[in-house]
């Protein structure tokens, strides 16, 4: 009894194979479909990142330092060159203070014994005792000793106050262009320095003509190549949704920098502004550039293309007959990364074979 349960039990499984293998061979092969050549429009672009900036941006120095005393304008503010900015108010070095005064009282001793002997000689010149090129001697000495003394005042009122007269020149920090003011890196009671031979000197503010706007990026070596200067480009911001700048290449740089192990060349290009819109500077921005264009050329979709392993050379399998494809080669023109075109290899009228498309079940089992 039980070597007829175990018989039966594999005469059942037998029969379950024979039936899977039967469904399988009977079920339709894959059935491809084709998709015939076409006319089309193909740009190349290459898109560079950057960011939009002032064309001529000045920054404002200090002619002395001291301590920001007051900022009287704001950034976003319009100015005028002359216009005032801020104040400093000078903090002397002490010892610099006591060595002017010192000066001052030195020449005053010697101004003090130039007036003596200039009275003297003018006495006896005048008297006939002395000659006049004597008298010229003692008067030059004396005149020299005022304006030694006169400038030795000034040096001490520089050293205390930042300027010898009342104007406060030095201690005024006023535009020298005009524009708008982008920045004012410092504040109230902030310690700033003069530009001298050893330090750039520290920054009150920045002025730019936000009229005049240039777009700044980088492109990859592999591209740098292709571009020509003066050639019309178009630029996006991050900040200003479906608007787009038109621009002119006016720079490459002739020499790249590496970033990240990828070789990149700064460019350049003049934005033209839209009055709709206010162009902050720094806005982020990505520039469009055609580097190769053409009309109505016979085109496939750069999906339909298949590569041979060995050559890597690209193909495509055109439709012969009922499910029947042949191996075609194909000569490709530009692409667009979407669309290409081809040269040589098929026409108009071949249908041209589907080899990856994503079946339903593929595409549930994406979802799932």
């Amino acid at each position: 009894m039980k070597r007829i349960i175990i018989f039966g039990g594999i005469a059942l499984a037998l029969i379950a194979v024979l039936i899977w293998f039967g469904k399988k061979n009977s079920a339709s092969p894959i059935e491809y479909e084709t998709e015939k050549p076409f006319k089309a429009n193909i740009v190349k672009k290459s898109v560079a990142t950057g960011k939009v900036i002032p064309l001529e941006e000045v920054e404002i120095k200090p002619q002395i330092a001291g301590i920001i005393d007051e900022i009287v304008v704001e950034e976003g503010t319009i100015v005028k060159a002359g216009d005032l900015l801020a104040t400093v108010r000078v903090v002397p070095n002490e010892q610099s203070l006591q060595s002017a005064k010192g000066r001052i009282n030195s020449i005053q001793i010697q101004l003090s014994n130039a007036k003596t002997q200039y009275d003297r000689n003018k006495s006896l010149f005048d008297k006939g005792v002395i000659s006049s090129k004597e008298f010229e001697a003692s008067e030059l000495s004396y005149n020299q000793a005022k304006i030694d003394l006169r400038n030795a005042q000034n040096d001490y009122q520089i050293i205390k106050k930042g300027s010898a007269g009342s104007s406060g020149a030095n201690t005024n920090i006023r535009a020298t262009t005009s524009g708008m003011v982008v920045e004012i890196p410092v504040k109230k009671g902030y310690q700033v320095i003069q530009s001298n031979n050893f330090n750039a000197g520290t920054t009150i503010a920045t002025i730019a003509d936000m009229t005049k706007m240039i777009f700044e990026g980088q492109v990859d070596e592999s591209e740098v190549g292709k571009l020509i200067k003066g050639t019309n480009i178009e630029v996006a911001l991050g900040a200003i949704e479906d608007k787009k700048f038109p621009a002119v290449l006016n720079f490459i740089a002739p020499k790249g920098t590496n970033d990240g192990g990828a070789v990149q060349f700064k460019i350049k290009a003049d934005v033209s502004l839209d009055e709709q819109y206010f162009i902050r500077a720094g806005y982020s921005a990505n520039a469009e550039i055609v580097l190769a264009k053409k009309d109505s050329v016979l085109s496939i979709k750069e999906a339909l293309l298949q590569f041979d392993r060995k050559t890597e050379e690209p193909y495509v399998e055109v439709k012969v007959g009922d499910q029947k494809f042949e191996k075609r080669d194909v000569k490709l023109g530009i692409s667009d990364g979407v669309n290409v075109e081809i040269l040589e290899g098929v026409s108009a009228d071949d249908d041209i074979k589907i080899w990856n498309k994503v079946s339903k079940d593929d595409e549930k089992k994406g979802n799932d």
